[in-house]
């Protein structure tokens, strides 16, 4: 296990890659965001006990009161407030554009390791997690929970996960707005490379069933800059089509799409009280999960 020190160079997204073990992964992020902060990010974060049950099958060992055993000679755990519980549902681009990559790491492997250390750190707050993973659909949805194996569930699915087809983020967030009954906290992970209307009226689902949301798009730094120089061939990863061209010819377009569409993001978000974070693959992870933790102390 690397020592203390080392372990911060795991928020560098090509290091964290390296790790095949997405628990590991997951596990060393966290840990090293953790040494890189005067206090724990789990500070400030209770749960209020509320009353006594007798134990029974399913239940934790960690949740006996010793005490009241030792005076009763019978097992109770302590329940807890619902509600000072958090429910979080990550909802995980995985379309063919977020194989893009110009250097060490694809989008998708940013994304995926940047989503199992949110898990990671939620469920070692004790909050119940769920993930879900779409291109043109939802591919697989499992609900929230908090217990332990729950999280390797989810970073088994993580670690396996592979690139589908075109994208489709709208009725996909449509669909899991319907689903999702019960309020908590949304975090979707995509390039957003799709309609932003279409994306933003999504978005606008989960607000209206008074949902907490955190968007964080996640772009190549090339996407933004389009450092091209040479004449070169630019295939779309999820249509297939192709144009030969030199750069510059469509340089300034290029930068304008790109400017009006974050533009559009970030201020559509704004109106709909919805948490807009840009990432570049080439970021420290600690930027993400530190809006995550920001976010999180809100709703505690």
């Amino acid at each position: 296990m690397p020592p203390l020190d080392d372990k911060r160079k795991y928020l560098q997204p090509e290091m964290a890659a390296m790790l095949s073990n997405m628990a590991l992964r997951a596990r060393l992020v966290v840990e090293g965001y953790i040494i890189g902060q005067h206090k724990s990010p789990y500070h400030g974060f209770s749960v209020e006990f509320a009353e006594h049950r007798a134990y029974g099958p399913g239940d934790e060992i960690r949740h006996i009161d010793w005490k009241l055993y030792g005076k009763t000679d019978r097992y109770f755990v302590k329940r807890y407030e619902e509600e000072t519980n958090l429910r979080a549902h990550l909802i995980l681009d995985t379309s063919r554009s977020m194989l893009y990559s110009s250097g060490a790491i694809t989008k998708l492997d940013y994304a995926s390791t940047l989503m199992a250390a949110l898990a990671y750190l939620m469920m070692n707050q004790q909050d119940g997690v769920g993930l879900v993973l779409f291109d043109e659909k939802v591919n697989q949805f499992i609900p929230p929970r908090s217990n332990p194996s729950h999280l390797n569930t989810l970073l088994s699915h993580l670690g396996t996960v592979e690139a589908g087809l075109d994208t489709q983020i709208e009725p996909v967030l449509h669909e899991m707005a319907e689903r999702i009954k019960k309020r908590g906290l949304i975090i979707l992970i995509s390039d957003l490379l799709d309609d932003p209307d279409n994306i933003l009226n999504g978005l606008k689902h989960f607000r209206h069933n008074k949902q907490e949301v955190i968007v964080f798009h996640i772009l190549d730094r090339q996407e933004l800059e389009f450092d091209f120089n040479a004449r070169t061939r630019f295939k779309d990863m999820e249509s297939g089509e192709e144009i030969t061209t030199e750069p510059w010819h469509i340089r300034k377009a290029y930068a304008e799409s790109i400017e009006k569409l974050q533009k559009a993001y970030r201020k559509k978000c704004r109106e709909y009280l919805v948490d807009y974070v840009p990432l570049f693959t080439d970021q420290s992870l600690d930027k993400a999960l530190t809006e995550y933790i920001r976010k999180r102390k809100k709703l505690n």
